[in-house]
């Protein structure tokens, strides 16, 4: 069971980004957002999309949302950052999603071989998009690649992917699970008449 592993590593002797300064996979810096997804045949259910990139490879990613998942459309799409579809030694690169349905986590594991890859994809929720809680995911990205022989494994997030866009303000906009904003309750004191003096 192993070969097979370490065959398909072979392709990641060492963490690289194509055209750009090396990354620590430890560390990556990712990007992303959330709105509102394409009907799914068959489902009445409300679709989210995202989309994210990372400055580095990676080999696998979470999505952990504090709304109840119900459904994970696989695979998610990569193309460029610009939205072109990837050329060749990238344009194989591919993931597959799954997870506990329903539950709170969409994962996949694949290759983005590339940095800057942008993957695209969605998930259903039972909840309306712009209904409070708004949906609001956490990413975690994970890379795995040879070195010296050996297997190793890295790991960089959370990040904060927002709320979802496209949905009216209200009194949580500008917060995210991250940087919760504190709410302002605003209290209206009726003045008290004065009294006449007699």
């Amino acid at each position: 069971m192993l070969a097979p592993l370490v065959s398909a590593l072979a392709l990641f002797a060492a963490p690289a980004i194509a055209g750009a300064e090396e990354s620590n996979p430890n560390n990556y810096s990712c990007l992303g957002h959330i709105g509102a997804g394409k009907p799914e045949p068959g489902s009445e259910e409300q679709q989210v999309s995202y989309s994210f990139y990372c400055d580095g490879p990676i080999t696998g990613y979470q999505l952990e949302s504090q709304v109840q998942v119900t459904g994970i459309s696989s695979p998610p799409t990569l193309t460029t950052n610009a939205g072109a579809p990837l050329a060749a030694p990238f344009s194989s690169d591919n993931f597959s999603c799954s997870g506990d349905i329903p539950g709170y986590a969409v994962n996949c594991v694949g290759a983005a071989k590339g940095g800057y890859e942008k993957i695209s994809g969605q998930f259903a929720i039972a909840t309306k998009l712009c209904a409070e809680p708004r949906v609001d995911p956490l990413l975690t990205v994970t890379y795995a690649y040879l070195e010296k022989g050996v297997i190793t494994q890295a790991i960089s997030g959370p990040f904060d992917l927002g709320r979802p866009e496209g949905c009216h303000p209200d009194a949580y906009s500008g917060s995210t699970r991250l940087n919760p904003k504190p709410l302002v309750h605003s209290h209206k004191h009726k003045k008290k008449k004065k009294g006449k003096k007699h």
